[in-house]
């Protein structure tokens, strides 16, 4: 038997880190179903204050999530707020494979949407950047 899987990356603000994220990669922010969160509201399972409104709609305040569009859902990313800030290096990172895109433009644009360089890596012919995205968090461009 196999299973599904998803990247769960621990955040302050799970809303900007999403969206952030949806842009830089081409992907989307799953929307939130409505009538899902009248249901939790009405059986008390949720609370106004574990909403916000978000880009228009109300959405959970302490997660977001995103998934390449058009596909079925999988693989996802869920940014998940945790009350504490990042305070030593990520054992575990996204490497983003640009597809013969070029790294030094992408490098550019992303560090003009508020991520930072931190090093040029190599192994034999392959070389990438490794960079931190707006909360710290890092991850490498190919």
């Amino acid at each position: 038997m196999s299973y599904d899987i998803q990247i769960c990356i621990d955040c302050t603000d799970p809303l900007a880190q999403a969206d952030w994220w949806a842009e830089t990669l081409g992907w989307e922010v799953e929307p939130t179903d409505q009538q899902f969160l009248d249901g939790l509201l009405a059986r008390g399972l949720i609370t106004a204050d574990d909403l916000v409104e978000h880009n228009g709609v109300r959405v959970f305040r302490q997660g977001a999530a995103l998934h390449r569009p058009n596909g079925d859902g999988h693989p996802r990313i869920l940014f998940q707020a945790v009350p504490e800030p990042k305070t030593v290096k990520d054992r575990i990172h996204l490497d983003i494979r640009l597809a013969g895109g070029d790294k030094d433009a992408v490098r550019a644009a992303l560090e003009a949407r508020g991520a930072t360089y931190l090093w040029t890596g190599s192994e034999g012919p392959h070389e990438w950047y490794t960079m931190a995205d707006p909360e710290g968090n890092e991850f490498c461009i190919a």
